[in-house]
């Protein structure tokens, strides 16, 4: 991680920010929920996801991999267990059940209140996860302020294979290597996201248009990105126990339904898995891949703003509105 220096906004050490203490008998809750809406809540919820990663579970215990939804759990660290634990969110608070406290009275940044109130303790994880919050709300911000941006095509899938004789899929190329190297060569590269430039092939780097640094994230990342638009369920997960459970799922579906989307425009051939491809290197493929990458940003841009809403309840008015300030320069 990085640091804030000249008005540039990093991950990293952030040295103006204070956890908003609070004492022991006071807090700021926007709502209480009683057992009887709760309990409900927290069961429908891992039912919700032990359904979405029951395919998942099933291959691990056999051994098996899945070259589109393994993505999820590889790259993302994404866990079934940690996914299926529900979470009120900041500024609610858990009323005990007739038989006891809420289990999260056990977990780690919650706290109780004498009368048996369970809610997170918005001090405590700040005071270790401060400038986390402050990186994502900027990051997540900074991308939600600018147009989307359709053109790209996919196309960062391509280049990643590109003059590659070894492919990180074992998975036949659609268009076998020399027609896939020539899509790339016909097609201008715009990728904006680091997280996807950074597995280019060394021949295809030089072709792209944009050099995206971790550095350059918050300058360029945007919304029509379908990295980006996956990445909702990235920063769910890093803020963790401050996201509403619905959330969290609602992310991590949206995410799901990208990737295969993500797969589909790439040059594999996804026939053993039973998909048909967006052949992007056409003209009605690349419609298609257009529409489906609009609708995607519609749902991340309504799960962005809530992510951003939920930065906001951590970090208070006054932090946040000097966050704000911070990114705007990056919005130019």
């Amino acid at each position: 991680m990085g640091t804030q220096e000249g008005g540039t906004l990093h991950e990293g050490t952030l040295h103006d920010i204070a956890p908003r203490d609070a004492a022991p008998t006071e807090r700021a809750l926007t709502t209480t929920l009683p057992s009887v809406t709760w309990i409900p809540l927290a069961r429908a919820h891992a039912e919700r996801a032990d359904s979405m990663t029951a395919g998942h579970r099933a291959r691990k215990s056999r051994g098996e991999k899945h070259a589109i939804e393994d993505f999820l759990y590889d790259y993302y660290g994404t866990r079934p267990a940690t996914l299926r634990r529900w979470h009120p969110g900041v500024g609610a608070g858990l009323s005990p059940a007739p038989d006891g406290l809420a289990e999260h009275a056990a977990w780690k940044w919650y706290r109780t209140y004498p009368d048996g109130v369970v809610t997170l303790d918005v001090a405590a994880y700040l005071h270790a996860r401060a400038e986390s919050v402050r990186y994502i709300h900027g990051l997540l911000t900074a991308t939600a302020s600018r147009p989307v941006f359709s053109g790209c095509f996919g196309l960062h899938e391509w280049a990643m294979v590109y003059r590659q004789p070894e492919h990180r899929h074992p998975l036949p190329l659609r268009l076998g290597q020399a027609g896939t190297d020539a899509v790339v060569e016909q097609h201008p590269i715009r990728c904006t996201h680091f997280d996807a430039f950074r597995f280019f092939t060394p021949e295809a780097v030089g072709l792209n248009r944009l050099q995206p640094t971790r550095a350059t994230q918050v300058d360029l990342d945007q919304p029509g990105c379908l990295h980006a638009a996956m990445d909702v369920h990235k920063w769910a997960g890093k803020l963790g126990a401050a996201v509403p459970g619905a959330l969290a799922l609602d992310c991590f579906a949206l995410a799901a339904d990208i990737r295969l989307l993500d797969m589909q425009a790439s040059p594999y051939d996804l026939s053993s898995y039973g998909q048909p491809p967006v052949k992007i290197e056409t003209p009605e493929g690349k419609a298609e891949y257009v529409a489906r990458q609009r609708e995607f940003a519609r749902r991340a841009a309504a799960l962005r703003a809530r992510l951003i809403r939920v930065c906001e309840e951590l970090l208070g008015p006054g932090l946040a509105a000097q966050n704000r300030a911070a990114v705007a320069p990056h919005n130019l």
